[in-house]
């Protein structure tokens, strides 16, 4: 079963999650425009496209801020890697967000 940020991170920031109280919801967790790419629930496996998502121990900014970054995380790569010729590059999924509908 193909894991989510959250699951894999175990960074508590989901609904729910033992640390939403002092870091608030991932915004990940909320991104509904974004469910279902990779297998995902909501943004759970493209965070690195959603501001606000918890990495390295900071609550992370916009895409063009923190994806060098998130090119570098292991959950990126797993993603990357388990997905192969059907990963949806990030161009791709900005212009989901992006879309009004």
């Amino acid at each position: 079963m193909k894991k989510n940020c959250w699951e894999f991170k175990n960074c508590g920031r989901q609904p729910g999650g033992e640390r939403v109280e002092d870091l608030g919801i991932c915004s990940a967790t909320r991104e509904k425009k974004l469910d279902g790419i990779h297998g995902g629930k909501n943004a759970g496996r493209a965070c690195w496209i959603v501001a606000g998502t918890f990495c390295k121990g900071e609550v992370q900014g916009f895409f063009a801020q923190k994806f060098k970054g998130c090119k570098e995380c292991e959950f990126y790569q797993l993603v990357k890697n388990e997905e192969g010729t059907e990963f949806i590059l990030s161009a791709t999924l900005l212009n989901k967000l992006k879309d009004n509908k």
